[in-house]
C-alpha cells in the first residue's frame, strides 16, 4: 500500500445527519470535562479507551447505539483495511467506514487495491441512511445485500480475498459465539477474515477461565483447611 495513504483520513465518515425507519445518523459532541473523566476511567480501569474532546458521528439502531466514529473505534477497523484487496466481503454496514475506507484504498501503483466490497446488511434503515449515499458514490464496485449475516447463504462458488464482521455495538464475550459461527461460515471463501475486537475478546475469555480455576483452587484450599 501506498504509505501515504492514512487509514483514519480513508475512513473518515461523510454520512449526512437523518433518519429512515428506526435507525438515525446523528452528530454528538464530547465536551472536554466529560474526556478529561474518560481519559481517568481508562487509567483506572486499565482499558485505554476513551472518547477525545470533539465532534463525532453515530448510528443508532431503535435505542442502542451500533457504531460512532470515534478514534478508539476507528483503530479498531485499521487491520481489515491493512487486508483488503480484491473483492471483499463485510457483514455490518455500520457508518460505512470500513467499506469507505476500503474502496479508497490504493496500491503501491496508485490503483484501487479493493475492486468490489459487497455488504450483509440486516437493517434496511441502515441501508436507506448509509446504503444509498455510499453506492451513489461508488456505483457497482459496491453491492449491498439485504440479510442477516448470521442466516445469510452466499452464493455458491463466491470466494473473498478478505472478510470483516462487525454486527456488534459492544464488546462482550457473549459475542465470540457468534464470531465462531460467521468464521466458519466463511472459512473456506476467503484468504483472511476478522471479527471487531475478536482477539481482545478471546483474551478475556482466558483470563476469566485461569480466574475461575485460581478461586476453585483457592475454594478447595479453604474446604481442606
Amino acid at each position: 500500500m501506498n504509505r501515504r495513504q492514512n487509514f483514519r483520513d480513508l475512513m473518515r465518515c461523510s454520512m449526512p445527519e437523518g433518519e429512515a425507519k428506526n435507525c438515525k445518523v446523528e452528530r454528538f459532541e464530547v465536551a472536554k470535562a466529560d474526556a478529561d473523566f474518560g481519559s481517568l476511567c481508562a487509567v483506572v480501569t486499565g482499558s485505554g479507551r476513551f472518547v477525545p474532546e470533539g465532534m463525532y458521528t453515530k448510528l443508532t439502531v431503535g435505542s442502542t447505539m451500533m457504531m460512532s466514529d470515534t478514534p478508539d473505534e476507528m483503530r479498531d477497523h485499521y487491520v481489515p483495511l491493512h487486508q483488503a484487496s480484491g473483492v471483499c466481503l463485510v457483514t455490518g454496514l455500520g457508518l460505512g467506514c470500513v467499506v469507505q475506507g476500503m474502496l479508497e484504498k490504493r496500491d503501491e501503483n496508485g490503483e484501487f487495491a479493493v475492486e468490489k466490497v459487497i455488504v450483509v446488511e440486516l437493517e434496511e434503515g441502515v441501508i436507506e441512511l448509509v446504503g444509498k449515499p455510499l453506492k451513489a458514490k461508488y456505483g457497482d464496485r459496491l453491492e449491498i445485500r439485504h440479510a442477516d449475516a448470521l442466516t445469510y447463504r452466499p452464493p455458491m462458488g463466491e470466494k473473498y480475498d478478505a472478510v470483516w464482521h462487525d454486527i456488534w455495538p459492544t464488546i462482550c464475550e457473549d459475542n465470540l459465539d457468534t464470531m465462531a459461527t460467521l468464521h466458519r461460515k466463511y472459512g473456506r471463501r476467503c484468504n483472511w477474515q476478522g471479527s471487531w475486537q475478536r482477539s481482545h475478546l478471546q483474551r478475556m475469555r482466558r483470563e476469566s477461565k485461569r480466574e475461575d480455576r485460581m478461586y476453585r483452587m483457592l475454594g478447595g484450599v479453604v474446604e481442606m483447611i
